[in-house]
């Protein structure tokens, strides 16, 4: 594990002991975190973390799940599927397991639902976007996620293209599972609105050039592109971008992929060089709900002191999921009076209200729809200079 990340987890585990010593004398409830922890999508992992122990933290100091306090137990799964099945079957062996969070790169979730649902654990997804995570085919299913959905995506982003004027976009997709899952909905977006993508080029993990892609975009007359890939891709494209003559570059809308690492520190100035926009849910800078945001945030200040301003919470999106999720895992828990985790799938489906720090939940899910967040959570948002995620619009087309 990353030093630095093992010293902020060591450091929030033991403030979490120390808060709720008279509840520890209990034996705890265990919540799972499966995430990447120190690779690539390291950032959107602590943010995860973070945000599940802020609630944790209130939630012990209430009393706890069922009078019983809860600890995070964390697994690194690095972005790898193997990695994933074999944090979920220590999960799974574990007696005092009530639920995992999970997450942060959709091919890994592909891998654990098996598990999942051979054990019949509750697993709450704050970050993974594929369509087919929570659309799985399993009955009972036991995935509930507060996150962004592709099919949503991918709608919500020809939308805002259309609305700026964009015709031919020129589609940029990893070749995985999450970037099948793109293609699906954004291809059903275009087609609403009687429009076909100018060109396709896909592009696996780790890609060192993608100038030649989008040459071949722009060769197909895209008027804009729209990317889906993580951090570590998303800095390879705009580099690429940014290597074409000013008048040449395109504008590049992307999926949320790109915010889950420490992409806007790894970019530098290269982000002032090119046009880049991309989807988020939550901001601290301009939250639905202000109140509960700055209740938020002031608790995330008391434990991360080096937090001096909203716009210093790095990736703000994966805290609020997961706060919002464990206190929706909470009011399961309290509404069915037993930690039995089947009893506890079948009240998240039964919940009928939570005002979260993303939207009031009328319902959060119901037994037909497990996915709490819509395209109207959705916002376009940019990189300041300093890298700070912010609400923008897209630049309508000249």
């Amino acid at each position: 594990m990353n030093p630095r990340i093992r010293l902020w987890v060591i450091a929030f585990t033991l403030f979490c002991a120390t808060a709720s010593a008279s509840l520890l004398q209990e034996n705890p409830v265990i919540i799972g975190i499966d995430a990447d922890i120190s690779t690539a999508a390291a950032q959107a992992g602590e943010a995860i973390y973070r945000g599940a122990a802020l609630a944790v933290s209130e939630i012990n100091a209430r009393g706890g799940f069922l009078g019983r306090p809860a600890v995070l137990e964390i697994r690194d799964h690095r972005g790898n599927p193997a990695r994933g099945v074999a944090n979920m079957e220590a999960f799974a062996a574990m007696p005092d397991l009530l639920a995992v969070i999970g997450g942060t790169y959709t091919p890994v979730v592909m891998e654990q639902l098996p598990i999942i649902h051979r054990h019949g654990i509750p697993f709450l997804l704050p970050w993974a976007a594929g369509t087919r995570l929570v659309e799985n085919g399993y009955s009972p299913n036991y995935v509930f996620r507060v996150s962004v959905r592709d099919e949503d995506a991918g709608a919500f982003l020809i939308k805002k293209l259309f609305e700026a004027g964009y015709r031919r976009p020129g589609l940029l997709l990893e070749q995985t599972e999450w970037g099948r899952s793109n293609e699906k909905s954004i291809m059903a977006a275009l087609r609403s609105y009687g429009l076909t993508p100018a060109e396709i080029q896909w592009f696996y993990w780790g890609v060192p050039d993608l100038r030649p892609h989008m040459e071949k975009l722009a060769n197909a007359r895209a008027d804009v592109i729209l990317l889906v890939s993580q951090s570590n891709e998303g800095l390879t494209a705009i580099k690429a971008l940014q290597s074409f003559h000013p008048r040449q570059r395109l504008p590049l809308i992307s999926h949320w992929g790109i915010t889950k690492g420490e992409f806007p520190s790894k970019a530098g100035t290269t982000l002032m060089d090119v046009e880049l926009f991309f989807l988020q849910t939550f901001s601290f800078i301009a939250p639905p709900f202000p109140d509960r945001a700055h209740h938020l945030f002031d608790l995330y200040r008391q434990k991360f002191p080096e937090i001096k301003t909203p716009e210093d919470i790095p990736v703000p999106a994966g805290t609020a999921h997961a706060y919002d999720l464990v206190h929706l895992l909470a009011k399961a828990v309290a509404k069915v009076g037993a930690l039995e985790r089947s009893a506890v799938r079948d009240a998240l489906e039964n919940l009928d209200h939570h005002g979260g720090v993303i939207r009031n939940y009328r319902p959060p899910f119901t037994r037909e729809r497990h996915d709490a967040l819509g395209k109207e959570d959705f916002h376009i948002a940019c990189f300041s200079e300093k890298g700070v995620i912010r609400p923008c619009f897209i630049r309508p087309k000249d």
